[in-house]
């Protein structure tokens, strides 16, 4: 009996040493960070049907006059020549610090703004109503005496010219500036840009010029006056290309050219000569000719001379 005692109390004390030795080590407690006083984190939208969507530049301008809206495919160049303006204008007007960027969907304006035109001037117009018509002087009157009396006739008739617009009657609202339209001052002194014979004439689907042969280095002629509006290689199909605009209404085009003889921005006169024929892009030596009227293309045979 004394002898189980004796082994309870030892294995009770060696219970006791653990606990002991356990209790002598510090215990190290996991931080607690306090959440209580942050703001709650937001959570990133990515249903697409419930993200804004980013609208392309000048998208609010879309469908007005004026403007155009870029499709696949569309270069400057491209854009210039079908709507009958120079690409480093439409450059200006958009304020593109890049012209070689453009993206789908974007919408740019191919007129001249309004305010831009008037700042550069317009050609004033004569009014009958204030032409004074100087009268030879009297009978036996000295042009000297005359001169007052002309004079005074001349400020009558200007202070009448105010005097008869206003009694004139009321005229129709002054309309807004639409797309330049081809007037008598638009017109040009065509003649033929090759000498060679027509090898496919105008259609609106398949050719929107004429083919005009000849030898690699003919010489390829200003078919009219004009500015260069563009020279290079940028446009598919067309190989080596020179653009003359004539006026606010004509655009003329000359591809498939072995050579350029001229530059953007340089005017030429008409029967320059501007390039050598070639057959950059194209199947033979040839000459395409195309003249664009307000950028559409229309048959140059109703503008050329006979031959």
């Amino acid at each position: 009996m004394v002898g189980m005692r004796s082994l309870w109390f030892c294995v009770a004390g060696a219970a006791l040493l653990v606990v002991a030795g356990c209790g002598s080590k510090p215990i190290t407690r996991a931080p607690v960070e306090d959440r209580s006083s942050q703001a709650p984190q937001q959570t990133v939208n990515t249903d697409p049907r419930t993200q804004a969507v980013k609208q392309p530049p000048g998208f609010e301008n879309a469908g007005k006059p004026g403007y155009y809206t870029v499709k696949p495919g569309d270069t400057l160049i491209r854009i210039g020549l079908e709507n009958g303006q120079s690409h480093k204008d439409i450059a200006r007007w958009n304020a593109l610090d890049n012209p070689n960027k453009i993206e789908v969907g974007q919408v740019l304006r191919i007129v001249q703004p309004v305010a831009v035109a008037e700042a550069a001037g317009t050609k004033p117009v004569a009014s009958s109503s204030s032409t004074v018509t100087a009268l030879p002087p009297a009978s036996g009157q000295s042009s000297a005496a005359s001169a007052p009396a002309r004079a005074a006739s001349a400020v009558t008739a200007a202070a009448s010219a105010p005097a008869k617009a206003a009694s004139a009657p009321a005229s129709a609202p002054a309309v807004a500036a639409v797309t330049p339209v081809a007037t008598s001052d638009d017109a040009v002194a065509w003649m033929w840009p090759g000498n060679g014979t027509v090898l496919a004439g105008f259609d609106e689907v398949k050719n929107k010029g004429l083919d005009i042969g000849g030898n690699a280095g003919d010489p390829v002629l200003a078919a009219g006056e004009g500015k260069v509006v563009y020279a290079g290689a940028g446009l598919r199909g067309y190989g080596n290309l020179i653009i003359l605009k004539h006026n606010n209404t004509f655009l003329t085009a000359y591809a498939h050219n072995q050579t350029l003889l001229v530059k953007e921005d340089q005017t030429v006169k008409k029967g320059q000569k501007i390039a050598e024929m070639g057959s950059t892009d194209a199947d033979r030596v040839k000459l395409h000719f195309e003249v664009r009227r307000q950028g559409k293309p229309v048959d140059p045979m109703k503008y050329l001379p006979a031959r």
